[in-house]
């Protein structure tokens, strides 16, 4: 599993906000948002 971090709506760093399999098949994701916990969600990548 690899980590992912991503920008809060005030600009601040969220630290592990996902977590995704190395595996591009595997296809495995954990998403935090506001404090929910989601699995299996596909993760998008940001040009931003």
């Amino acid at each position: 599993m690899l980590p992912l971090s991503d920008y809060g709506k005030d600009g601040a760093s969220i630290r592990y906000k996902a977590w995704v399999c190395s595996n591009p098949l595997c296809g495995f994701t954990i998403r935090i948002d506001n404090g929910e916990v989601s699995y299996g969600r596909p993760v998008n990548s940001s040009n931003k």
